[in-house]
């Protein structure tokens, strides 16, 4: 104890009993000592006693000491104590906690929680302070590199975007990071992976570099350390970088896949050996398929999200994700997270398509996995969320699949010989005439999106009958209108209006259909005269509005009561043109329709708030004008002068086609030849950045050895000040 307290004295001097000196006294001291004095014992000493005061006294020792300490960084770099003394003073000060034994002045006693982002602000000032600290980044000794990295992680926590901008102007600033990656010592490894994540976020300029750095190589063997999907925590930082890599960046994700790196996640989403499911395993494997569904998003460009597919599809990820979907005991989380990334891999692609069509569960005898999905999306036992996965599915699965289309619809038509087999087709008809508003509303959906772009579909649906004891069963499309009729409940009538409204677009038989059936003009005229005050109730009054709207546009002109002037007469005189308008606006407006035209995923939170398809807002924004155009048509106008108009509508559209291909070929030639500019610059880029590097590389070399000897020089003074040969 008195040998400790003798030390204490030498650091500190010995005071008199009376006459005790506060906090602010001792550490302006203690920098005193580390600013002038010549031995570097002393300055060491003196670094220790700050560390050991910081927690204490934070304030004093950040405001008179954060020079003094960037001054050590600088000037004794050769040591390696003293170094990590000051970076770890450093972190102390700048920390946002507060420490127990800190004594905060009345003063600052508001604003104690950011005195640590106050620091940070007054540390990265000067720029070189941030540079001084990735330079510590290249001493291995563990001492000083621990300490580095995590005062920059916490600089990163406290003033992101600034040291973000202050790294990226760093020479080799960032390469010193990722090399980091590589260290065999596990806390710094890991800890660089935070790093990294936070170095990346929002800035995409840091990520194409990291990415062109080989850190998804690295990622990945690190991964592969740790043992895939079975590893721990860190398995997920680092996907969670990768995901922080590639989302937004159409650069990183054409890199990612170009490196082949798209193979190397398919050992992550092997199934368990036990049906053992830990909750890391479930936010490992969690993590990967958010990282594949960002190389498929349907936001990114066609041509990218369609070869990734193709990449996904060859290296065996979708059979991998669908063995997922079809296996017993995976949990609920990752298994909704499959079904949605299921269908981004299938959405468009007529290959993935084919290949999920293909796909039988294990059981015996086997079932297609399309109608075990459909099963799980009518069942009102499965989670919500699981459901609208599902949905999601055939969404995709039908998206731009003609041949998926039709045979949906050709299931449905009436054969000579009765078929006792469960299909799609029958399960969705099932559904839609279901008593649960949401299994409804589920397979109205489905069965619109087989209708889009399919106008021979549209025709044959009219053909469809359901099955009764009368010996006129009615049709699919009278069943329908009766249902709108006789239901009450707003989901039911919001699938079904949508499921029309699809029906009708660009179909003049399936509109004449409708007109035949009495009751139904009358009816949603009685609809859109309601006066509603709940907002649901808005949106079925709107759809019957657009329903009838779609009537008037694609009119044949061969329903007697319902020719398109009396209709146009109708709906002026019982609705009003004004109130028509209105109730379709009603649509657009709502915050329902908003959300549900961002993205072809649904989003809802609860059955309650599903109320509209992504598919059929691009329907009603594109029909919307139509409709508006056909109710302002002038009544009883000459057919002939329609023909003149639409020929003369012809000729312009021609000779516009005409000038756009002319114009599309000289572009072409344009493209070709920048393309061959751009390949000739890239080339020239390459070979200057190749020389940069070294160059910059051999500028470092250069400084490090010009301050070793400056150290040298230093303590060559030092010695000779102490003989007294040397007078500053």
């Amino acid at each position: 104890m008195e040998y400790f307290k003798s030390g204490l004295k030498t650091v500190l001097g010995t005071p008199d009993v009376e006459d005790q000196p506060s906090g602010a006294d001792i550490v302006e001291r203690l920098v005193d000592r580390v600013q002038h004095s010549t031995l570097l014992a002393d300055r060491r000493d003196a670094c220790r006693a700050l560390k050991a005061l910081s927690r204490k006294y934070r304030i004093e020792v950040g405001a008179k000491g954060m020079d003094a300490l960037c001054q050590v960084l600088q000037q004794d770099r050769a040591d390696a104590e003293i170094a990590s003394y000051a970076l770890d003073t450093l972190r102390l000060i700048m920390h946002n906690e507060i420490y127990e034994e800190e004594e905060i002045p009345d003063v600052t006693a508001k604003d104690s929680h950011k005195l640590g982002e106050r620091f940070t602000e007054i540390f990265i000032k000067k720029k070189e302070n941030v540079g001084l600290v990735l330079d510590y980044l290249e001493e291995f000794d563990f001492h000083v590199r621990w300490p580095a990295l995590q005062l920059l992680l916490l600089l990163l926590t406290n003033k992101a975007k600034d040291v973000q901008e202050m790294i990226l102007v760093s020479p080799m600033g960032v390469s010193k990071l990722i090399d980091m990656l590589s260290d065999s010592r596990e806390v710094i490894r890991n800890n660089s992976v935070l790093l990294l994540t936070l170095l990346t976020k929002s800035n995409a300029n840091i990520q194409k570099i990291l990415a062109f750095e080989n850190a998804f190589d690295r990622l990945f063997d690190v991964i592969q350390e740790e043992g895939n999907a079975d590893g721990g925590i860190v398995v997920q930082d680092c996907l969670n970088l990768m995901l922080t890599l590639l989302r937004n960046n159409i650069s990183t994700q054409n890199f990612f896949k170009e490196g082949n790196f798209i193979s190397r996640i398919l050992p992550l989403l092997q199934l368990p050996t036990v049906d053992e499911w830990p909750i890391q395993r479930i936010n490992n494997v969690h993590s990967v398929l958010q990282i594949i569904r960002t190389l498929v998003s349907p936001t990114n460009p066609a041509q990218a999200t369609s070869s990734c597919q193709q990449a996904m599809y060859t290296s065996g990820i979708l059979k991998a994700i669908c063995d997922l979907l079809i296996a017993n005991g995976v949990p609920r989380n990752p298994l909704t997270e499959a079904i949605y990334t299921v269908a981004e891999l299938i959405r468009g692609h007529n290959d993935n398509q084919l290949f999920l069509e293909s796909v039988k569960s294990f059981e015996s005898p086997p079932k297609d996995i399309l109608l075990l999905l459909l099963c799980t999306m009518l069942s009102d036992k499965q989670p919500f969320d699981m459901r609208c996965a599902v949905l999601y599915v055939f969404q995709c699965y039908l998206y731009r699949n003609d041949f998926g289309k039709m045979k949906i619809v050709q299931k449905l038509l009436p054969l000579e010989k009765e078929v006792t087999e469960t299909c799609i087709s029958n399960l969705l008809c099932r559904g839609l005439f279901n008593k649960e508003p949401l299994n409804s509303w589920f397979s109205a959906v489905v069965l619109s999106h087989a209708l889009i772009d399919n106008p021979e579909g549209k025709e044959k649906l009219l053909n469809v009958k359901l099955s009764s004891s009368d010996n006129n069963p009615p049709t699919l499309l009278q069943q329908i209108v009766s249902s709108i009729q006789t239901n009450d409940k707003a989901q039911f009538k919001i699938g079904y209006l949508m499921f029309l409204s699809t029906w009708f677009a660009h179909c003049s038989l399936a509109v004449e259909s409708f007109l035949k059936i009495n009751t139904g003009i009358p009816y949603f005229i009685t609809q859109t005269n309601r006066l509603e005050n709940e907002e649901i109730e808005e949106i079925v009054s709107g759809l019957s509005t657009f329903v009838m709207g779609i009537c008037l546009a694609f009119n044949p002109d061969t329903v007697e009561n319902f020719k398109k002037d009396s209709l146009r007469h109708l709906i002026t005189k019982r609705i009003g043109v004004e109130t028509f308008v209105d109730k379709l606006n009603d649509v657009s407006r709502n915050e329902s329709y908003t959300r549900a035209s961002k993205h072809p995923q649904p989003t809802a939170q609860n059955s309650n708030s599903l109320l509209l398809d992504y598919e059929f807002c691009k329907l009603f924004k594109m029909l919307e004008g139509m409709i508006m155009r056909a109710l302002n048509t002038l009544p009883g106008q000459d057919d002939s002068e329609k023909l003149v108009t639409n020929q003369k509508l012809i000729e312009e559209l021609n000779t516009t086609v005409d000038s756009l291909k002319n114009e599309l070929s000289e572009k072409t030639n344009r493209i070709e030849e920048l393309c061959r500019l751009a390949n000739d610059f890239r080339d020239d880029t390459d070979r200057i950045k190749t020389e940069l590097f070294r160059l910059q590389e051999n500028h470092m070399s250069l400084i490090q050895a010009y301050q070793m000897k400056e150290n040298e020089l230093e303590s060559y003074r030092r010695l000779l000040e102490m003989h007294g040969i040397w007078v500053s």
